[in-house]
């Protein structure tokens, strides 16, 4: 629990609570000033996993380059070095695949925001060597979703047809499509909301008329305003319990640059997500010495959120290494609900009256008649309870 405003991390492994110290540094100079009794008794090689499960290995190796040997083994600096070294090659050829894209959704006229990637590295770090990508994700109104397969598709990439849906839950209960180019080996998703529903979100046209542009390719880039991306990034890290460092160190990235806080503060009570913008300063501020954020004022609820996100920082959780353990999987299930405001959690509750796929595979109907899955749903959820066919997280 959250002691004196503070957050209790008995339980975060050494190794992780010296990478937290390393990453409050400036550069390496600093490192010399950090508590010399947090160098010993260090597992370097668990070190070293740690800096790739949390995806900071370019970031922290532009504070430990250089550091005294006597601190840092000069094996582990090599090996941190070589995946700074290999992850930018990796953003530069993403930025290749980011330019093209962009000049073919301006060519066909499909507007076209980038989330994350290389422009985020470069928009936060001002180098796209210091952060992480894997693959390009971008937002585009619903209705242009025909379109921007058809285009894709003409471009070599491939969809991954993974969203199975019943009368059209797909558009509200999941949030981005995957494309994959298996020549090029870049991987696109692409969204038409921010986040899985039901939730409440600013429209397209909204982050549209709000958006930024940079110009580090030949042609502007279009991006979320600094106040949408906080709310999109606060919102993300809390969906996947802040189980990776980096998009919390894209967090105090962005705590340090010029943003209108009073439309944060704005934005984040009308879309229901004021506890999870809190929480995010919260360990920002607490775990990486970020400047607090006056506008965005402290509550406990937000204290509590922030304290249970530490429960990710405590083991490297691979939430997308499925199947979850079952104390893993049941504390992610409590987290999520505990995350959402009262009117999501009543969206939330109600959306299970709505039919789902399971539906569809336990009594399938001609989809003329799928609207007789509302009033089946009880008796379809009942059957699998009964046959013990019920799909993990479903009901």
């Amino acid at each position: 629990m959250v002691v004196n405003g503070r957050l209790n991390t008995t339980n975060v492994p050494r190794e992780l609570r010296l990478i937290l110290e390393l990453l409050k540094c400036e550069n390496s100079h600093q490192v010399t000033a950090i508590n010399p009794d947090l160098f010993k008794d260090i597992d370097w090689e668990l070190f070293i996993k740690q800096t790739k499960h949390h995806r900071i290995y370019p970031f922290l190796y532009s504070k430990i380059k250089g550091t005294d040997e006597n601190m840092i083994p000069p094996n582990v600096i090599k090996d941190v070095s070589y995946e700074y070294k290999r992850n930018t090659f990796q953003m530069l050829h993403l930025s290749g695949q980011m330019e093209q894209l962009n000049q073919k959704f301006s060519e066909h006229q499909i507007k076209l925001l980038f989330l994350k990637g290389p422009v985020l590295a470069h928009d936060l770090y001002g180098d796209l060597s210091l952060r992480t990508s894997s693959d390009l994700d971008v937002l585009i109104p619903m209705d242009d979703l025909a379109r921007t397969e058809q285009l894709l598709v003409s471009l070599g990439y491939k969809k991954d047809d993974y969203i199975q849906g019943v009368l059209s839950d797909w558009k509200w209960r999941h949030h981005h499509v995957t494309y994959f180019h298996p020549e090029q080996g870049v991987k696109v998703e692409v969204h038409w909301r921010l986040n899985p529903g039901p939730a409440k979100e600013p429209s397209f046209h909204e982050l549209w008329e709000r958006k930024r542009n940079i110009t580090f390719t030949n042609q502007p880039v279009y991006l979320l305003s600094k106040e949408d991306l906080f709310l999109f990034l606060a919102s993300h890290g809390a969906r996947h319990g802040w189980s990776r460092l980096r998009w919390l160190v894209d967090i105090q990235q962005l705590m340090r640059q010029k943003v209108k806080w009073e439309d944060v503060s704005r934005l984040i009570k009308k879309y229901h997500y004021r506890h999870v913008g809190v929480q995010a300063t919260i360990l920002a501020t607490q775990l990486l010495n970020t400047p607090l954020i006056k506008e965005i004022e402290t509550t406990s609820k937000g204290e509590k959120l922030a304290q249970e996100a530490v429960f990710y920082l405590e083991s490297m959780i691979n939430l997308h290494n499925e199947p979850l353990s079952e104390e893993v999987a049941s504390y992610h299930k409590r987290h999520l609900f505990s995350l959402m405001s009262i009117q999501q959690k009543l969206f939330f509750i109600l959306s299970f009256l709505y039919p789902y796929p399971e539906d569809v595979a336990t009594l399938p109907l001609p989809e003329k008649l799928h609207l007789l899955y509302f009033p089946l749903r009880p008796f379809l959820w009942g059957w699998r309870k009964t046959r013990k066919q019920v799909y993990p997280g479903r009901v």
